[in-house]
């Protein structure tokens, strides 16, 4: 991996961000570690990667929710998502009373199960328009990229002073 050229390690850090679950909570320290590309780079490519998708989703799954929920192999995937999405709005009261700050400190939280694609369903299920719903995603993003880069680093960190101990 270390010999691809620098911008085909840029593009596979954003699309690790890309991809739900991981996004840039699993992109950054791929980038740096996998990659070795500095902090700086890992976070630009992470966080682009993660804030592509956001629209699209707040925009546009529900329509591609019911086309693709005719068929059976789609229909328990998109049944799934959209149980989880609802759950996480059934259970936290600060989605349901403060949208926006909700929707950031969900995404915000660098832990499994949160993050820009199910905060942005989240938005989508509660009818937010895309004005509405983008701009808290992407601060959270931006707190999450911040808090997975400071501890990227400080295990990075530690490993060196493992290494060189030894």
């Amino acid at each position: 991996m270390a010999n691809l050229p620098i911008i085909i390690k840029y593009i596979l850090t954003g699309i690790v961000g890309m991809i739900p679950i991981v996004e840039l909570r699993g992109a950054i320290p791929i980038g740096v570690f996998t990659f070795h590309l500095n902090y700086i780079e890992a976070f630009i490519c992470s966080f682009i990667g993660n804030i592509i998708p956001i629209y699209f989703i707040v925009k546009y799954i529900r329509p591609l929710f019911d086309f693709f929920g005719r068929w059976k192999p789609f229909k328990i995937v998109i049944d799934w998502a959209s149980n989880r999405a609802t759950k996480k709005i059934a259970e936290s009261e600060k989605l349901q009373n403060y949208t926006a700050i909700g929707l950031f400190l969900f995404v915000a939280i660098p832990l499994p199960g949160t993050g820009a694609w199910v905060g942005s369903l989240i938005a989508n299920f509660l009818d937010l328009p895309p004005k509405k719903a983008i701009p808290p995603i992407i601060v959270g993003v931006l707190t999450a990229g911040i808090i997975v880069l400071t501890l990227t680093a400080i295990a990075n960190g530690g490993i060196q002073y493992l290494l060189q101990r030894n």
